[in-house]
């Protein structure tokens, strides 16, 4: 694959071979982050789990300290007192069948968190083909189903993130924007990997951070030292 001038300048400035501490990495992220627009700053890493073994699942949600640096459009599912709070609590979009249709007959989809509380899961569940493979379909473990529709939208807001391990038993996730600098970088990626380990399922073997690759959007993946995690 061709790469552009830009990503091979970036290449002399940090070793794809070698692997760097946290806070390292991240500045060296921030330095090949060279595009026109402040680019997301993303975390890889891969577990030393099986995808296909229910026991072995890792999955879950965390608001970052620093966010992610994204304005989030928050669509809520839910009725009577609960449309107001959630409406307060600075959510753009709030409904029930009104909303559900409108996804099912117009292919809306301009949100990006879907919250709801637990009665309107028989409306949501709908829903599943059109927002499960977008990873918009709310959840319990992820604290998108839930009565506490005020919370739940403040969270996100705050730069709550998700994560779940793809078929390769990898976990990628935003950690925030190039502008944050290393620093706050540092402090988001830390408190995802904190709640990583914490979620370490007991049917796992052997060693469990295998490696981490943090990378900006328009940059090379750069190679975290994973004895840190450990």
């Amino acid at each position: 694959m061709k790469h552009g001038k830009k990503y091979n300048d970036s290449l002399k400035v940090a070793d794809r071979n070698q692997t760097y501490d946290v806070a390292e990495a991240l500045d060296l992220c921030v330095q090949t982050a060279k595009a026109k627009f402040d680019e997301t700053i993303e975390a890889h890493i891969r577990l030393g789990v099986d995808s296909r073994h229910a026991d072995q699942q890792v999955r879950g949600a965390i608001v970052l300290p620093h966010g992610t640096g994204k304005s989030v459009r928050v669509l809520v599912f839910c009725k009577n007192d609960n449309v107001q709070i959630a409406k307060d609590a600075g959510a753009e979009y709030v409904g029930a069948e009104d909303m559900a249709e409108r996804i099912q007959k117009e292919g809306w989809l301009d949100f990006d968190v879907v919250i709801a509380t637990p009665d309107m899961m028989g409306i949501v569940g709908r829903l599943g083909r059109i927002l499960g493979p977008r990873g918009l379909m709310p959840n319990p473990k992820t604290g998108t189903v839930t009565p506490d529709v005020a919370r739940a939208v403040s969270e996100a807001k705050a730069g709550k993130i998700e994560y779940r391990l793809d078929k390769t038993n990898i976990i990628h996730c935003p950690i925030g924007k190039a502008s944050f600098g290393a620093e706050k970088l540092t402090e988001n990626l830390n408190t995802l990997m904190n709640a990583l380990i914490t979620a370490k399922p007991a049917a796992a073997k052997g060693k469990y951070v295998r490696s981490a690759v943090v990378s900006a959007t328009m940059g090379p993946g750069v190679r975290i030292n994973p004895a840190k995690y450990l």
